[in-house]
């Protein structure tokens, strides 16, 4: 059976400590927040889910979403990620489950970038050792292995949200910026704005003084990018000038090289600096950590606090609750990460009538039992929109005259199952009375 809900959603549970302001945003749009404090495990999570009846989950990086819990909990109809990274949800399981996953791809950007160029900066001109030298009584004035980042060529590897402001910020320092990105998009864009494009990452590499890494734990195509920058550390600079910076940055995800090859790249001197705000394995709040970088002064570490910022947090709370508020209330999709740039509303003419959201399979036939189902119950469909995502999910919102009857929508998924010949065609439907003047 799918899952079923017929009113905006009525409670939502939070994990991993977004900002309390994520409270009071969800009581303005109906919504009870119910906070856990320790952070759950599989089993607590569920447990959590259920005895609170959430319709939505909302989380940060940590806490893994997995096929197990979204089989588990009848109730839950989204996932709202606090952060960029959707790699803590199991995708495929919550598209096959009619579970939507959001994201938050705008509020932390500003955050994240002023610590890459902060990095940069601090790094180029010896900082944090020249802080460490100073507080005990030692005297180091003097140029050896200090930069001028103006003039150096930075490699943006990932030309996303992030990738394009840090790139957009160093070229206003008057550096030369290139980049690689294996999205089409991404490289016409980054042309447009005058950067150069890597054919590859060796070039990238070879070519830069300066490499700082904004991709997510997997590329566009669902491939993993677990160490797929370990063959390329030993490479930086080296078609550059031998006394240049030669520095990296990793602000981005702890599995894209290995802290072996980082390692060593460092003792060769292939790398002369580095600063890292994510590693291979992160501990739960509170936990005890041990830091693989912590015999190596020469990689600086910060815990993973690039969104970390009395700014950002208020921000993304108010994003992610507007996110879910026009999900819940108007079926509405934005920052979805099935397909990210996607937006799809009928909000505007809403009041008074019924929204239609079913979650469905992209299988040959259920779009069409949709419609039918709509036609043979004598309902006007005033207007629709309709989204396919590359997971196997579609997105299919309408906006109708009148609420369809429980029969009528059971002759929906039923048509469905029988036209698409999947008996798992019609995953989530959700319909939405409007009241006459809005919510």
């Amino acid at each position: 059976m799918p899952r079923v809900s017929a009113q905006p959603f009525s409670n939502a549970l939070i994990v991993e400590g977004p900002h309390l302001n994520l409270d009071d945003h969800l009581r303005a749009v109906g919504i009870a927040p119910h906070r856990i404090d320790k952070v759950p495990d599989e089993a607590a999570l569920i447990d959590a889910i259920r005895r609170t009846n959430a319709e939505v989950l909302f989380k940060r990086s940590r806490v893994p979403v997995t096929a197990e819990v979204l089989a588990a909990c009848a109730s839950l109809h989204a996932v709202q990620l606090c952060c960029i990274g959707d790699d803590s949800v199991d995708k495929q399981a919550a598209a096959a489950n009619g579970v939507m996953v959001f994201n938050d791809p705008v509020s932390n950007g500003r955050s994240v970038v002023e610590l890459a160029v902060a990095h940069l900066i601090a790094l180029a001109r010896r900082l944090y050792e020249t802080d460490v030298a100073a507080h005990d009584n030692r005297w180091e004035k003097n140029a050896t292995g200090r930069y001028e980042v103006a003039g150096k060529r930075l490699g943006i590897i990932g030309l996303g949200n992030i990738g394009r402001q840090v790139a957009r910020v160093c070229a206003a320092l008057g550096m030369e910026i290139t980049f690689f990105d294996s999205r089409p998009v991404a490289v016409e864009v980054g042309i447009e704005m005058g950067w150069t494009s890597c054919p590859d990452l060796e070039t990238l590499f070879r070519t830069c003084d300066m490499a700082s890494v904004h991709t997510s734990a997997k590329d566009f195509w669902g491939k993993d990018n677990d160490g797929f920058l370990d063959p390329y550390l030993c490479q930086l600079g080296a078609d550059r000038a031998d006394n240049g910076p030669r520095l990296f940055l990793n602000l981005a995800r702890g599995n894209v090289h290995s802290v072996e090859a980082l390692k060593d790249a460092i003792e060769s001197g292939k790398v002369r600096r580095a600063a890292v705000d994510v590693y291979p394995t992160e501990p739960r709040p509170g936990a005890s950590w041990s830091n693989p970088y912590a015999d190596e002064p020469r990689v600086i570490c910060t815990p993973h606090i690039g969104a970390a910022t009395q700014e950002a947090q208020p921000r993304i709370a108010r994003r992610v609750a507007t996110t879910i508020g026009e999900f819940s209330r108007y079926g509405s999709v934005r920052d979805c990460v099935f397909a990210p740039r996607a937006t799809l509303s009928l909000k505007d003419n809403a009041r008074g009538k019924t929204l239609l959201a079913v979650t469905h399979s992209t299988a040959r036939g259920t779009k069409k039992a949709v419609d039918d189902a709509i036609y043979a119950a004598e309902a006007n469909n005033l207007s629709s929109t309709h989204r396919d995502f590359d997971i196997g999910v579609a997105y299919d919102l309408s906006l109708l005259d009148r609420p369809l009857t429980s029969a009528e929508l059971d002759n929906l998924v039923a048509n469905a199952d029988s036209l698409s010949q999947d008996t798992k065609a019609v995953r989530s439907v959700r319909q939405i009375q409007v009241p006459e003047g809005g919510w």
